[in-house]
């Protein structure tokens, strides 16, 4: 996950049985796959795994589905997230997806423009536009190091939505890009002529974050957008971008509804106590490799601090054992409620919670989590029956 830019708290604890939730909404339940997968799995089974892991969180009410996209990296397999969410439409008649991110500064927003508004109807508008700049590595290998990719993000977004609301032919130039259908144009058979989303004006738009000091969170508030906070981030770094992001409703004359904004975390629930705990804290399991994957990331771009609790954590507590035991949910569906509510307290209300899919190392178990935190941890934490998720 990458945020796109200019658009003193405790540590975490557990909740008791008795918790009561401050927030009177119900919280949502949604699904975020990036994914990460062992290097040594072979490709064709890790996408098949991964589209089964999107079509049981439908078949279980999970109400969105973010996909996550990167061009050169073998551990993060998904290369184009609006080609996997096209390939789920028909298998997924519920959910709504999202891309998590598309890297608007690796696409020309000519063809970014037509590629979501086609998915958009392959999806009966079932779609939110996640955007970012994207990782380094995708920068290099198509040449684009140098550029400023924020920037330049933001020019194809304005670029798109021209695309999607003016009339052709089109006369659109800025600093990045040039789109124009001048010469080509024949609207008598369609030429030059772009297909818009299902969705009017546009998707509903969500950018992502991982700083506590980004202006993308408030920048999103301002626009009317939405946002998520990434699952590997510390919860001083949450409240951040919350506050930020009601900052920006507010300097726009919105409602402070946090609705709005979710937060990924990464959650492992079992029958039983010690069952959980032994499948997410593995250093060798699914979860371990995946925040061994993050935290040497953030530690080559210089932001291994945003998986701190708070400002000023002790080394020792970025330890790979310790950032399991701090930033994975485990437990029983009652005490991985309690979980929850107590983080969402601590960093304030958000409007919902995306389950962040991982590698199925045991898929008995996997299959298992996504179940009890659909069917029992969900009511537990609205304070409904049994049943599917709000």
């Amino acid at each position: 996950m990458n945020s796109l830019p200019n658009l003193g708290s405790k540590p975490l604890v557990t909740g008791s049985r008795n918790y009561e939730d401050p927030v009177q909404s119900p919280l949502k339940l949604g699904f975020f796959i990036q994914p990460v997968h062992p290097l040594f799995r072979r490709y064709g089974d890790v996408l098949r795994e991964d589209r089964e892991a999107v079509v049981l969180a439908d078949r279980l009410g999970y109400r969105e589905a973010f996909i996550g996209e990167h061009l050169m990296d073998s551990a993060e397999t998904i290369t184009s997230c609006l080609a996997f969410i096209a390939s789920l439409a028909e298998a997924c008649p519920s959910i709504t997806f999202g891309t998590g991110v598309l890297p608007l500064a690796n696409y020309h927003p000519a063809m970014a423009a037509a590629q979501v508004a086609m998915v958009d109807h392959l999806v009966q508008g079932r779609l939110i536009l996640g955007v970012g700049p994207g990782v380094p590595g995708d920068a290099e290998a198509i040449g684009d190091l140098g550029s400023d990719r924020n920037r330049k993000t933001q020019e194809a977004l304005d670029h798109m939505c021209r695309i999607w609301s003016e009339a052709p032919p089109y006369r659109i130039a800025g600093e990045f890009y040039r789109t124009t259908t001048e010469r080509a144009l024949d609207a008598s058979i369609g030429v030059g002529v772009a297909v818009r989303p299902l969705q009017q004006p546009h998707p509903p738009i969500a950018i992502t974050s991982i700083r506590p000091d980004s202006r993308g969170p408030y920048a999103a508030g301002a626009r009317g957008w939405t946002g998520i906070s990434a699952s590997y981030v510390g919860a001083y770094v949450v409240r951040a971008q919350i506050q930020s992001y009601l900052e920006g409703r507010r300097s726009a004359g919105l409602s402070a509804d946090p609705s709005g904004w979710r937060v990924a975390r990464s959650v492992c629930v079992a029958d039983d106590e010690a069952t959980a705990r032994r499948y997410a804290r593995r250093a060798d399991g699914a979860h371990g490799f995946y925040f061994h994957v993050m935290k040497t990331k953030l530690a080559k771009a210089g932001a291994l601090d945003v998986m701190r609790d708070f400002p000023g954590q002790p080394e020792s507590e970025l330890t790979p054992q310790r950032c399991l035991e701090r930033l994975v949910i485990a437990g029983t569906p009652q005490s991985v409620a309690d979980q929850i509510l107590a983080f969402r307290q601590e960093v304030g209300a958000f409007g919902t919670l995306l389950y962040t899919g991982h590698d199925w190392a045991d898929p008995a178990l996997a299959r298992r989590s996504m179940e009890l935190m659909a069917h029992e941890v969900w009511p537990r934490i609205n304070q409904g029956g049994p049943g599917a998720p709000a």
